[in-house]
């Protein structure tokens, strides 16, 4: 989802000033949120922000309605890139990572999406924001912390993404860089 994101930015089909209108289906994703409201108004930057600090799945699926019309059609998205990223041993069910059926990755598949993330830079303008806020405009403001760690207390680390469902356990997709050379390590389960 991230990457479909960054690649929609730099390829000028939005703006990160982009205004994204909040989904019912959006504002009511479990897991981690940025607790969206039915209705609000967010400039895409803060929901990219979002996404990649905090691993908002309500930030997630309003990018998604918002660049594909709706969470389905960007999942149908997410895999043809899996596809075209030689990605043989993923399907998504969903943008957010929430479990479902049918929905599987690998090991070595995130890595490959690791791989082809950290060729942007738009990425790493957000990834190392250890805490920020994200301010709902009538009062309320939620705290972002970022969800990988090693970005405080790895020297060199600068993404890339957690995640953790009863189902899958706790997972992390890590990427540090010491002088010219970038390590990526993913962890499963």
């Amino acid at each position: 989802a991230i990457l479909l994101a960054c690649e929609a930015v730099e390829q000028g089909r939005c703006s990160l000033d982009d205004v994204v209108n909040v989904s019912k289906q959006a504002s009511g994703m479990g897991g981690s949120q940025v607790l969206l409201d039915t209705g609000e108004q967010q400039p895409f930057r803060l929901l990219l922000k979002s996404m990649i600090v905090a691993s908002a799945n309500d930030a997630t699926v309003a990018v998604g309605e918002y660049l594909y019309g709706s969470e389905r059609a960007f999942v149908a998205r997410m895999n043809q890139r899996a596809q075209e990223l030689g990605l043989e041993n993923t399907h998504f069910a969903n943008s957010t990572g929430l479990p479902a059926q049918d929905h599987y990755t690998t090991a070595r598949d995130v890595a490959m999406m690791s791989r082809e993330l950290v060729k942007h830079p738009l990425y790493f303008e957000f990834s190392t924001i250890w805490m920020d806020t994200l301010d709902h405009g009538d009062g309320r403001v939620t705290q972002l912390t970022n969800t990988n760690r090693l970005t405080r207390l790895y020297d060199g680390c600068d993404g890339i993404k957690t995640g953790s469902t009863n189902e899958a356990g706790y997972c992390m997709s890590a990427s540090a860089v010491r002088g010219d050379m970038r390590l990526i390590a993913v962890v499963l389960a």
